[in-house]
């Protein structure tokens, strides 16, 4: 199934790989899914202590024939640690996500997409401001979904969280990999623009992605963006966050995507006996 990979994994939030399908319209495009960070102020650091983030996702594309990709990241396993590098707070994380790819009238492909592991750090700029910076792998898997490879990615994010306001950017790139089985070095950038009234939250979400490379001849570069909207709702100990995203451009990707998505995070370990808030507060 050489070419039928690349479809979606996770990493820093994310990583859901974009698969390949042969003799289909959706093709390779970046590792890490687009989109996936969307809500999550990504550029501030987690309260110390062991965090679970789930990640469901249910999109479809009108392509010729239509390809209908689900995916779910069971826990994105985040440790806050109460270490610093250079006033930063230190964060480690890993995750390894399930994908379903389906054809019409065709083929059917299921299964672990590769594991991700990721270093973090996060500042606290001041008067609002947030930053940080992340770097991983994902590691090579044998299945339908997974690639039979090591990569790279990076991803520096900036966030301004007060007043409710949650104002985020996240950017990320990824190396791929070279020949008829890699995928081309790609970007995406992912954009949250949400605020909160008391326990709700509302907003406006969007992302891009482009192919950077061509990892073999003939291979046509992709490139997409979506706008959507966000609605959430604060239990104190989880936070919850639906997503409803739709392409108002695609580059060789055959048709538009149409996609839901939620955000679940969940504390599983604090430091102390009291539970900590779901997310930095703001």
């Amino acid at each position: 199934m050489t070419n039928t990979k690349k479809l979606l994994a996770a990493s820093a939030v994310a990583g859901l790989a974009l698969t390949s399908l042969p003799m289909t319209e959706a093709q390779a495009g970046s590792e890490l899914m687009p989109g996936i960070s969307t809500g999550i102020p990504l550029g501030a650091p987690l309260p110390e202590g062991l965090w679970s983030i789930t990640i469901p996702t249910y999109g479809s594309r009108d392509s010729d024939p239509n390809v209908d990709i689900g995916a779910v990241v069971p826990a994105w396993v985040i440790w806050s640690t109460p270490y610093q590098l250079f006033g930063g707070v230190i964060m480690l994380d890993t995750v390894m996500p399930y994908v379903n790819v389906d054809v019409e009238n065709g083929p059917t492909f299921s299964g672990m997409a590769n594991a991700f592991i990721d270093m973090q750090v996060k500042w606290d700029l001041g008067n609002g401001f947030f930053g940080g910076f992340q770097s991983g792998i994902y590691l090579p898997i044998r299945s339908d979904i997974g690639n039979d490879y090591v990569s790279w990615q990076g991803i520096a994010a900036l966030s301004y969280l007060k007043d409710g306001w949650n104002l985020s950017s996240t950017f990320i790139y990824g190396t791929g990999a070279e020949g008829v089985d890699g995928s081309p070095a790609w970007f995406n950038v992912d954009l949250t623009a949400t605020k909160k009234f008391g326990k709700f939250e509302i907003g406006a979400v969007g992302y891009g992605s482009t192919d950077l490379s061509t990892p073999y001849w003939g291979y046509q570069q992709q490139s997409q963006f979506a706008l959507g909207g966000l609605i959430g709702y604060d239990f104190d100990i989880v936070n919850v966050q639906l997503k409803l995203t739709r392409d108002v451009y695609e580059e060789n990707y055959g048709g538009y995507d149409t996609r839901v998505w939620a955000n679940i995070i969940v504390p599983l370990m604090a430091p102390s006996s009291s539970m900590r808030p779901a997310l930095i507060k703001y």
